[in-house]
């Protein structure tokens, strides 16, 4: 005679093995032996096979054994025991009526109040089509990262001939002040150079700014500063990463800074002396500084006598970066901060 609990376990698996027909992707019910209980009709017309061939077999039997993977086999074995589950694990399936295809697994445990034993619901989802489309958008991608590289490169050396020609005319010219334009547009190009120099290894991908600053700053250095000055440009801080076009940004910012600071803290009264280039990062905030030792200069400006180009681009680059600019200048040097704006603002909100 049949309980009222043996009845209330009997027809919960029958109402969650109609709910399995009713759903449109493949779905198998295993046993704790990993039997087939029941199978939903999208199973039986996915993978071509009839009911008869299926419940009551081992689920690795079935069809030619394509399920017979060792990855799965060992996953399913535990979800029982451990009540583990299986989540989007790929498998190649192939079969003659089927052919080779992607099979996206996902499996966990189910079990039936007043029945003491548990069940495996397994759901099977073809992602082929899916898996063909994201290794052909990943080729794509790879594809314009080395076009990219090679026109970072032509870009690269385009800029330094230009710069070449640049630095001719003005040692051919007999206006000093002609000559000192013409040597600050070569300073520019060349920077410009070495932004793209440095960044050809990091395209497509995330650059990491402590190992791309320490690269820019060392160009920097070996083509900017004099072999009878002795100015060191110094890379601090944590680092972090960046996409490349803010890396780019970040990277146009300090070599102007840079060349500022060598042109203007380091002149007539002090020759010598540090620049310390800074990156901190602090979840998604970040904040950049370049300080100098050298002769300071008056607040409101870099390190000119008055805001020239050097101070708009700065200003510019920063506002693309969503950050503010704040200068600190005396005796001792100075130094210029570039903050993004919500780390900025999450400080206004604290005090």
């Amino acid at each position: 005679m049949l309980t009222h609990e043996t009845r209330t376990a009997e027809d919960g698996c029958a109402l969650a093995i109609a709910i399995v027909n009713t759903v449109r992707e493949p779905l198998i019910v295993l046993d704790q032996d990993l039997r087939v209980i029941a199978a939903s009709r999208a199973f039986y017309r996915t993978f071509k096979v009839a009911r008869e061939d299926t419940e009551g077999q081992l689920f690795f039997e079935l069809g030619d054994g394509q399920w017979d993977v060792p990855q799965l086999r060992a996953l399913l074995g535990k979800i029982l025991p451990e009540h583990g589950t299986i989540e989007d694990l790929d498998i190649e399936y192939e079969s003659l009526s089927l052919g080779r295809r992607t099979m996206s697994l996902n499996a966990r445990q189910v079990v039936y109040e007043g029945s003491p034993e548990s069940t495996i619901l397994l759901g099977i989802e073809d992602v082929s089509d899916r898996r063909a489309l994201e290794a052909e958008k990943n080729e794509l991608l790879a594809e314009k990262d080395i076009l990219l590289s090679e026109v970072r490169h032509r870009v690269a050396n385009s800029l330094q001939m230009i710069a070449s020609i640049i630095m001719l005319k003005a040692k051919r010219v007999s206006s000093e002040e002609t000559r000192t334009h013409l040597q600050d547009a070569h300073n520019r190009v060349l920077s410009v150079a070495t932004v793209q120099q440095q960044l050809q290894v990091a395209s497509g991908g995330r650059v990491d700014i402590g190992s791309y600053l320490s690269k820019l700053c060392t160009a920097l250095a070996g083509s900017m500063i004099d072999d009878d000055r002795a100015i060191t440009i110094k890379v601090a801080g944590e680092g972090g990463t960046a996409t490349c076009r803010e890396a780019e940004s970040i990277g146009l910012i300090v070599t102007e800074l840079v060349i500022n600071s060598i042109k203007h803290a380091f002149n007539f009264e002090k020759k010598n002396g540090q620049i310390t280039v800074a990156y901190e990062v602090s979840g998604d905030d970040w904040k950049l500084s370049v300080a100098d030792d050298g002769c300071g200069r008056p607040a409101g400006q870099f390190a000119q006598r008055k805001e020239g180009l050097g101070t708009g681009i700065v200003n510019a680059l920063a506002k693309q970066l969503d950050a503010v600019v704040e200068t600190t200048s005396g005796p001792q040097g100075t130094s210029i901060a570039i903050t993004h704006a919500v780390f900025t603002a999450k400080k206004v909100r604290a005090a």
